[in-house]
Formats: structure tokens, C-alpha cells, sequence
């Protein structure tokens, strides 16, 4: 498989945004470029946010924060993948999922958008095959609740203790993603005993 050459985290622009379930995705790379020192810059052409990194092989890794708003993240990534020549297969997508449970991630290179209309969009303009780096947010504190009602909303504060004792083990399974490949991230992080994070709180955000 070839190795991966842009990471785009999803997520929508805009204060309100802020602390939201659906913008998972930017926490993680925001949190990843203040790990390796990177500096973001807007670029209007692609309509995101870039940064660069050196992987230990000496690959350039970009990063995107595309800033479409989470229906037309896909617009910005196609953009960036065009750009760099890169395929769907060295592109890896970091976003929320309310399937899985909080605190937990998972890792595929297949399936359809299930609900998510930002992968809707990445599948529309740049085509399957892409990584995924699927960032739990679930479930859903009442099962009635409405699905965009629910990953617009925000984490109660118990649910952000418990991202915040989860996100060294998300850096270090990206940086594992990066750097082994999918193969071994899989692995490792889709065993249901990788997670030390605590029981999820029910709280209701």
C-alpha cells in the first residue's frame, strides 16, 4: 500500500462550532501540529488550512483543516489530493463517528459514509479508498436524540475529562498510522482491549 501523504481532519468553521462532537476530527490534528511543533496557513485554493510534517522516513505528510463546512469537506481534500498527485489510498480522513464509543478509535480503508455527510462529500469528489481514522464520540446520550442534533452539540465536562485522558492514546495511534502503516495501526488499535480510557459517562452533553 502506498504510504500517506495527507491527513485532512474534519470538522466545521466558526465559534459556535467550537467544543462540538463533529469537529473531533480538527481536535486531533490541531492537537497532533502542537505535538510536532507545525504552523498552520490558510490557503485559499484548497479552502483549508495547511501544515507540513517530516515523518521518520523523510516523507512529507501534509495536514488539512478543510474550512467548506463538514458537507463540502470532500471539495477540499479532492483539491489537495489533485495538488500533490496523491491517490485515495495515501489520503487518510480523521472525523467523528457516533458508532463507536468515546474514547475509543478504530481504523478502516473501506466502507460506505454511514451517515456522515462529510465522508459523504470525500467519497463524492476524491472516490473510496481513503484511510480512515474514525474517532468515537457514541453513543448517543438518548437514543431518540436526532443524529445532527447530536453531533452538534457539545461534551458535558465529564465527557471532556475523558477525551482529554484519550487523546495521548489518539496521537500515538496516528503517529503509529503514519509511520507503520495501516496494516499495523489496525492491529493494534481496533482490539477492543487497546482503550485505557474509563467506562463512557452518559451525561447528557
Amino acid at each position: 500500500m502506498l504510504p500517506l501523504s495527507l491527513v485532512a481532519g474534519l470538522g466545521n468553521p466558526g465559534r459556535q462550532y467550537q467544543d462540538t462532537r463533529h469537529n473531533l476530527g480538527w481536535v486531533l490534528v490541531d492537537a497532533f501540529a502542537r505535538e510536532k511543533g507545525l504552523t498552520w496557513a490558510y490557503h485559499s485554493r484548497f479552502e483549508a488550512e495547511l501544515a507540513s510534517w517530516q515523518a521518520a522516513d523523510g516523507r512529507t505528510v501534509y495536514f488539512a483543516k478543510p474550512l467548506t463546512y463538514m458537507n463540502e469537506s470532500g471539495r477540499a481534500v479532492a483539491a489537495l489530493a489533485r495538488y500533490y498527485r496523491l491517490a485515495p489510498e495515501q489520503v487518510a480522513i480523521v472525523y467523528d463517528e457516533y458508532t463507536i464509543d468515546l474514547g475509543r478509535v478504530k481504523v478502516s480503508a473501506s466502507g460506505s459514509a454511514g451517515g456522515h455527510n462529510g465522508i459523504a462529500s470525500v467519497l463524492q469528489h476524491l472516490g473510496a479508498g481513503f484511510v480512515r481514522y474514525r474517532l468515537g464520540i457514541g453513543p448517543k446520550t438518548t437514543p431518540q436524540m436526532d443524529l445532527k442534533d447530536f453531533v452538534l452539540g457539545k461534551f458535558s465536562a465529564s465527557q471532556h475529562s475523558l477525551l482529554s485522558d484519550s487523546l495521548p492514546h489518539f496521537l500515538k495511534g496516528l503517529d503509529l498510522l503514519l509511520n507503520s502503516g495501516i496494516e499495523a495501526a489496525m492491529n493494534q488499535l481496533n482490539r477492543k482491549d487497546t482503550t485505557t480510557t474509563p467506562p463512557y459517562d452518559t451525561d447528557k452533553a
